[in-house]
């Protein structure tokens, strides 16, 4: 992480979060508002002085929130759950619940019912909630407008709870790490048209890390309220929750360090093949343990999908990339990507930067040089 990263002393984020929520999760159908999570990313940059700038430019994108439909209950949110239309209720039904009870405890109890659909929604909303998350658990984390920004990451995610289809496992050599597990997934045979189009042609997947007791794919999930670990549809507790934390952080560098030499084939959604797994590891500080291996489970599964939807047939150098990170500090490329405006390629720096090292450094700059910058 970024040594000279700051905490908001100056109530920027806090404003900025407010300034955000008039407006929905969504614009022009489905392209994802990603204005918390880039504000979130510039202050924790240490780019604090650059939050309302950029604002004013990125709010003419947005979209007022979208019209309530019928409030969510605990006796119906079942028929609710992945339906876009309910954003606004479910927003609502995050709200209460989180103005009655500890946001940790929300969070811990809905997240095994959510983990499942962490590919909906491109994976934005498992990253918005990430975002809100490292707020939460940093200086002035109680302040209201970062719990009411967990509201909207969880109510965004329950909107758009999409399960991934089931694929076949295939066998990894063993030991097989993170970086070796990513080399081996199958690019899907149509790499054309959108999100959905794309996972629905997912057939397989590699068996990294190994599957964990009890969390087989289709499991029920467990109704929210309940103890994690508890009840008749609850997994059994996991074995090694350390383990699963080094391995998810592992995830997150290969894939980090995969962009460099492979974002070509979509500057864009390949940057989610890091930052969704990343939104999960900086969640796990605030969620029970049990938690954390079926945690790893759902973020192997995001990353890969993302890799055979969107990952070319072949690698390129990145000599300018590599030459400019060894005489640049973090602080000067995160500056970069901040001066660059573009809120993927701020989100992707943001990430590059937990990962640390020359390499973190060239595909933070790699996403400077594909993505367009903001205008």
């Amino acid at each position: 992480m970024n040594a000279n990263a700051t905490s908001d002393t100056s109530g920027i984020l806090d404003e900025a979060l407010q300034r955000l929520h008039a407006f929905g999760p969504e614009r022009l159908g489905r392209l994802t508002n990603h204005g918390p999570m880039a504000v979130e990313a510039l202050v924790h940059g240490g780019r604090a002085a650059v939050v309302h700038r950029w604002l004013d430019h990125y709010r003419a994108k947005l979209e007022d929130m979208p019209a309530r439909v019928a409030p969510v209950t605990d006796g119906d949110w079942r028929t609710a759950l992945g339906d876009p239309r309910r954003a606004a209720d479910w927003i609502d039904h995050f709200e209460r619940a989180l103005a009655e009870r500890p946001w940790q405890e929300v969070l811990a109890a809905w997240w095994p019912v959510l983990l499942p659909g962490i590919a909906g929604g491109s994976t934005h909303p498992v990253i918005r909630v990430g975002h809100a998350v490292r707020t939460l658990l940093g200086p002035g984390g109680q302040a209201p407008p970062r719990v009411a920004e967990l509201a909207h990451g969880l109510g965004y995610w329950a909107a758009r709870h999409t399960p991934l289809p089931d694929r076949t496992p295939v066998a990894l050599p063993s030991p097989a790490d993170a970086a070796v597990a990513l080399d081996a997934v199958a690019r899907i045979p149509d790499q054309d048209g959108p999100l959905p189009a794309r996972f629905a042609q997912l057939t397989t997947v590699p068996t990294w890390p190994a599957p964990a007791p009890g969390n087989a794919p289709g499991k029920k999930a467990p109704a929210p309220g309940k103890a994690p670990g508890t009840g008749p549809d609850a997994a059994p507790p996991e074995p090694a929750p350390d383990a699963a934390r080094d391995r998810l952080g592992d995830l997150v560098a290969a894939a980090v360090h995969r962009y460099a030499a492979l974002g070509h084939g979509d500057p864009i959604m390949l940057v989610h093949a890091a930052t969704a797994p990343n939104a999960v590891l900086r969640t796990l500080p605030a969620l029970p343990r049990a938690l954390w291996a079926p945690s790893l489970d759902a973020a192997w599964a995001a990353s890969a999908a993302v890799t055979a939807a969107y990952a070319p047939a072949t690698p390129v150098t990145y000599e300018n990339a590599y030459a400019e990170a060894g005489s640049s500090t973090f602080d000067e490329v995160f500056a970069r990507a901040a001066a660059h405006g573009d809120d993927h390629t701020i989100k992707f720096a943001d990430t590059a930067l937990d990962v640390g090292g020359r390499t973190a450094r060239a595909a933070a700059l790699r996403g400077v040089e594909l993505n367009p910058p903001a205008r």
